[in-house]
């Protein structure tokens, strides 16, 4: 490995810890709106009931009576987000240069817009609304991954539109799906619709912040380049001209 591969490698895992940070350090675009999150909330709440979306109560009620399913999507919430993200940069990075620009560009537009949007429509998630028949499943049976609202400084519990861990999700997929060949590549959906399903029924997320980040994912994607339209630096360094060998059979 040469002193360009190292700095490189060094480059590009600064700019991933930035992305990771400013995901986490979302918590101080809400200080001071926590009213504005939960009035929010409220709105859109009584929003999906017009739209006549599954009830994020019902769902979790289902499954509150078997523990062991509620305790894995706990864990699954918990300890799958940032490290599959991580992983699937990582073998992006060493396996497919293009498709790895592509995934790191596009998941820090994505979190780039997220942020704006969380700093202007505060909302808090289904499990802070108690009226809602919601309970914050991570506190009740573990692992909890927040502490008290009030004095958690490590995350932005006021960040739930749009849903950054489905957008992330969905990203990864669709890298893992660019870059497998056959039939399996639509194994990786199972990703996105498992992080869904969890965010909603451990009461962190609404069906409507998966559709936020939808469609803010297909406005990124006009804004990023697509894998094959990315130059990697050693084909910006390859030369231009290849010198072509006389081809003795065409003679005469």
């Amino acid at each position: 490995m040469n002193g360009t591969t190292v700095r490189r490698a060094v480059r590009e895992f600064a700019l991933v810890a930035v992305l990771f940070l400013a995901y986490k350090a979302g918590r101080l675009l809400v200080d001071g709106h926590v009213t504005e999150a939960m009035n929010n909330a409220g709105a859109i709440w009584h929003f999906e009931r017009l739209l006549h979306l599954p009830s994020e109560a019902g769902l979790q009620t289902s499954l509150l009576g078997h523990e062991w399913w509620m305790r894995a999507a706990n864990c699954f919430y918990a300890y799958v987000h940032f490290p599959a993200t991580a992983l699937a940069l990582i073998w992006m990075y060493v396996r497919k240069p293009e498709t790895y620009l592509w995934m790191r560009r596009t998941l820090a537009t994505l979190t780039a817009f997220a942020l704006v949007i969380h700093a202007v429509f505060p909302l808090a998630p289904p499990r802070m609304l108690p009226w809602a028949g919601i309970v914050d499943s991570g506190r009740l049976l573990g692992p909890s991954v927040y502490g008290s609202p009030d004095t958690d400084t490590l995350s932005n519990q006021y960040a739930a539109m749009p849903s950054l861990h489905v957008g992330w999700a969905v990203v990864v997929a669709l890298a893992l799906m660019a870059t497998t060949a056959g039939w399996k590549r639509w194994l990786w959906i199972a990703h996105p619709v498992l992080t869904l399903l969890v965010v909603v029924v451990t009461g962190n997320h609404y069906w409507v912040d998966a559709i936020a980040v939808l469609g803010l994912i297909v406005i990124v994607g006009a804004l990023v380049p697509r894998p094959g339209a990315v130059l990697i630096p050693a084909q910006r360094l390859a030369p231009a001209s290849v010198t072509r060998t006389p081809d003795l059979h065409r003679r005469k």
